[in-house]
């Protein structure tokens, strides 16, 4: 089956989008086509003029930021040695595919491009991300062509995704793929689902929801006409369609939202903390690192989600925005990397590695999924007696929370598929400096046991519960080492410095709390 992609900017979504649907269905010939038009000088000065008068005096200052970060330099190091979760991701390794075909063009209607679609005689086409097309275009494929709309349908016809179902005070927002007809995300609807609005939900956060609920939701739609059926639903009648809002409006719904999440800190001491932070920070980068001795810091996270704010939590978008600070400034090393560091090298950004504990099913969802997006890589140490169980965490019944969904071992299975390490948090989450011996010695066995039977892992790392000095005595570290486990990681704060003990491996906590620049300052490991 031939399969035609019309889009105007190959983004991560689409990629991904893209490469999930070649992985299951076999056989697939590919025709990408990108949209890119070159635009004259007079064209863009028109463009800008237009875009003043809309927005007011928020364009000068929104045009300059983006200017400026197009302008600034790629903080992207020389390819790792070891290909990074979400590389197959990427778009150079979606080009080396053999069965896809990249074609970028000036003008997706043109006839050159018309004919480069007939002469490739797609069976099927997919709208990603794609400019409004024509029906000379999305009528060429066979059985006609996909559209993927981040939005409830007809209700929210247009764009941007989430933006007016947030503006309009909706609890859920929807992603829709319907048939391409010649009215805007007016044909028969192939399939739909609804994302739940959480309650400290951000825009970019539901926005980074809807790029994977996409994802499956096209999936499952090119999976059916691939099996020769054609689902459609006509929409129902009326609805409403929107354009992109102006800056005053993005503006507007920002400060709606900041008064949906928690009370922040007085102004006077979030000023002052950001100017020790990023100060802080800015000194590291000036040249105080060559005043102190080369350190690895080890990020402890244990949720991230939109649904509550505590100190076991970050939002969505706030893991989003922490991982592209990762990746522009320093260097993310995997848990396997900080356990041959024997001695620290020296490094000209901070060096850190990112580690999960419990094993929250936001871990995969969320976690996973925008890690994916960065190509960082991660550990994940679950305790596996309550992986695929209804059961709760001790602390979590400690603080008289409800059920919290876990992952199962499918979804482990994926991401140890992905390239993330998956490693031990006992069986049952056990104090193991409180429980008698035995029962240490049979949780670190079959904890260990299971994630050899399951995901076929051949070492094994420990992340014990509780993570504090008194949770972990030196006799029961011991067992650690005489049941076969790799290294063995705290959670009592601390950076690894100038070496690393495998079985003390020291990790910092982050939680929603942290500014961007406490954050980065957070890494630096001071």
């Amino acid at each position: 089956m031939k399969i035609a992609v019309f889009t105007g900017n190959l983004a991560f979504s689409v990629r991904k989008g893209i490469a999930e649907i070649d992985k299951v269905i076999p056989g697939l010939q590919w025709l990408v086509i990108e949209h890119s038009p070159s635009r004259r000088p007079a064209q863009l000065l028109k463009n800008q003029w237009r875009n003043f008068k809309r927005n007011g005096w928020r364009w000068i200052p929104y045009q300059a930021g983006d200017i400026l970060q197009r302008l600034a330099p790629s903080s992207k190091s020389t390819a790792p040695p070891k290909p990074r979760p979400g590389a197959e991701f990427g778009t150079a390794a979606l080009r080396s595919r053999p069965n896809f075909t990249f074609l970028k063009v000036g003008d997706i209607h043109a006839e050159s491009t018309l004919e480069a679609v007939r002469q490739f005689a797609p069976d099927l086409g997919l709208s990603l991300a794609a400019p409004i097309l024509r029906a000379e275009l999305f009528d060429l494929p066979r059985k006609g062509t996909l559209n993927l709309h981040k939005g409830r349908v007809p209700d929210y016809r247009g764009m941007p995704p989430a933006f007016w179902e947030l503006w309009n005070g909706e609890d859920s927002v929807g992603c829709t793929v319907h048939w391409v007809a010649e009215k805007l995300d007016a044909g028969d609807v192939a399939g739909e689902t609804v994302v739940r609005r959480a309650p400290f939900s951000t825009l970019r956060g539901l926005q980074l929801k809807l790029d994977e609920t996409g994802v499956d939701l096209m999936r499952e739609a090119v999976q059916q006409v691939v099996a020769e059926q054609r689902p459609a639903r006509p929409q129902p009648a009326g609805g409403a369609t929107y354009r992109k809002p102006t800056l005053s409006q993005v503006a507007e719904l920002e400060r709606k939202l900041r008064g949906l999440q928690p009370p922040s800190p007085p102004l006077t001491r979030r000023l002052a903390k950001a100017a020790i932070t990023s100060g802080g920070f800015r000194a590291w980068q000036l040249g105080m690192s060559h005043m102190l001795a080369p350190r690895i810091t080890v990020l402890l996270y244990h949720r991230v989600t939109d649904d509550v704010r505590d100190n076991l939590s970050v939002g969505i978008e706030q893991f989003d925005r922490q991982l592209a600070l990762l990746s522009r400034h320093c260097q993310v090393l995997s848990i396997d990397e900080v356990l041959d560091s024997s001695t620290v090298k020296a490094s000209g950004k901070p060096q850190v590695c990112i580690t999960f504990d419990d094993g929250y099913l936001d871990n995969y969802t969320h976690a996973a999924q925008i890690l994916l997006r960065h190509q960082l890589p991660a550990a994940f140490f679950v305790s596996t007696g309550l992986i695929g169980s209804d059961r709760r965490f001790p602390h979590d019944t400690k603080r008289g929370n409800d059920f919290i969904p876990l992952m199962d071992w499918d979804h482990l299975r994926r991401m140890h598929g992905y390239g993330f390490t998956i490693g031990s948090h006992t069986v049952n989450h056990i104090d193991c400096a409180a429980e008698p011996e035995e029962v240490v010695l049979r949780e670190l066995a079959d904890s260990r046991d299971a994630l050899h039977e399951r995901l076929g892992l051949r070492e094994t790392i420990l992340a014990y519960p509780y993570g504090k000095r008194s949770n972990m005595t030196p006799e029961r570290l011991e067992m650690v080492k005489q049941a076969g486990y790799r290294g063995c990681l705290s959670a009592y704060g601390g950076a690894n410095i100038g070496s690393v003990d495998r079985f003390n491996v020291l990790r910092r906590g982050i939680h929603w709390e942290f500014s961007d620049e406490a954050f980065l300052f957070a890494a630096l490991g001071l």
